[in-house]
């Protein structure tokens, strides 16, 4: 995160009131989602999986989505 200069309150906003966009309900151990908030401007995606048990979160990465792979919207990947 640090090299992508993603500061850790932005991941945690994200993971607080940021969009599903993808879900990936066969990773293992547990199932993860990507997510899309806004930083200001920027958007930022954070991939992420929940322990339900445990009721512990696990940040698997976070980055700002390039608009070279990614739609203007930043949800739907180019073709």
């Amino acid at each position: 995160m640090a090299e992508r200069h993603v500061l850790q309150k932005d991941v945690i906003r994200v993971l607080l009131s940021g969009e599903v966009i993808r879900e990936y309900s066969n990773d293992r151990p547990f199932p993860s989602i990507l997510l899309l908030g806004w930083i200001d401007e920027r958007p930022l995606h954070v991939v992420a999986a929940f322990d339900d048990e445990t009721t512990t979160a696990f940040i698997i990465t976070a980055y700002e989505p390039s608009p070279d792979i990614f739609e203007s919207d930043y949800k739907t990947k180019r073709v």
